[in-house]
């Protein structure tokens, strides 16, 4: 990624899965501006003051796209300029020394309990949800307590001191979430070997309007890896599209939007950008 990035705003407290794939992404020596809410990382990232980008989770290999954030990253001014899939693997963390025995709670965010259910009726424990795994880390860290276990990253384990009592909990070992970098356009550079885009359209809702498009895209030689709709705030019944697509060369690409933006009402580009790896 960029040189410049010095400070990136993630959704999540310290120690999040958030985190984890921003220090992936930029390296260990990155600040970062931890916020409560998606909202909040727009924000941020969109000041030239706070950061120089965010990153921020669009979907997840099992619970699906994260809807709010595909509305959130068309109201912004930002652009995509790469992405990564983290594997999400969940860890019992317990305060130093204490064994399966003394546990007598596990508190954690909803999600990561359900993700590790089979795991976790196992034990006649006391299921507590709570608002971020990475949150819930470092209360029991704080606390000492002896007789209450939380689910979280490896990175939440290191942070605070805990131990993996029983490493790799979830039920799907193959769960990825796949996390956006968003930047302000002035600061995206242009990426050569680029591979993906993200796009945005609506067409004008007549019939077989939605399959004329998708002919070009396809006839374009690209794979559309992805297309969510979300309806358009304020009209009858009317869709959006967000399209993934997956091309050779950056060339192609832009010879097909050449093709689809005469048929569609609107089309913007949030960024071409390097197919993320898997980490």
């Amino acid at each position: 990624m960029q040189q410049q990035i010095q400070r990136v705003a993630i959704q999540g407290f310290e120690g999040s899965f958030h985190e984890e794939a921003a220090r992936i992404l930029f390296g260990a020596q990155i600040g970062i501006q931890a916020c409560a809410r998606f909202e909040e990382v727009i924000r941020a990232a969109e000041d030239k003051t706070l950061c120089d980008a965010a990153v921020m989770a669009i979907e997840n290999s099992i619970a699906g796209s994260i809807l709010p954030n595909y509305s959130l990253l068309r109201k912004s001014s930002l652009m995509i300029s790469g992405e990564i899939y983290l594997q999400i693997r969940q860890n019992l963390l317990v305060n130093p020394g204490v064994t399966l025995k003394d546990i007598h709670e596990v508190h954690s965010h909803p999600m990561a309990i359900l993700q590790c259910l089979d795991y976790l009726n196992q034990y006649d424990w006391k299921l507590i949800e709570t608002e971020d795994t990475a949150l819930s880390a470092k209360h029991i860290h704080q606390r000492k307590s002896k007789h209450i276990a939380g689910i979280g990253s490896a990175l939440a384990s290191k942070l605070f001191n805990l131990e993996m009592l029983a490493p790799d909990i979830q039920t799907m070992q193959n769960n990825y979430t796949r996390f956006l970098v968003l930047q302000r356009m002035e600061i995206v550079e242009i990426v050569n070997d680029a591979n993906k885009a993200s796009v945005t359209f609506h067409t004008d809702h007549s019939r077989g309007s939605l399959a004329r498009v998708l002919t070009l895209i396809a006839e374009g030689g690209i794979n559309l890896s992805k297309l969510q709709s979300y309806p358009i705030p304020g009209s009858d019944w009317k869709y959006s599209f967000h399209a993934d697509m997956e091309f050779d060369t950056r060339e192609q690409f832009e010879e097909v939007v050449k093709m689809v933006k005469p048929v569609t009402s609107e089309f913007k580009i949030y960024g071409v950008y390097k197919k993320g790896l898997n980490a």
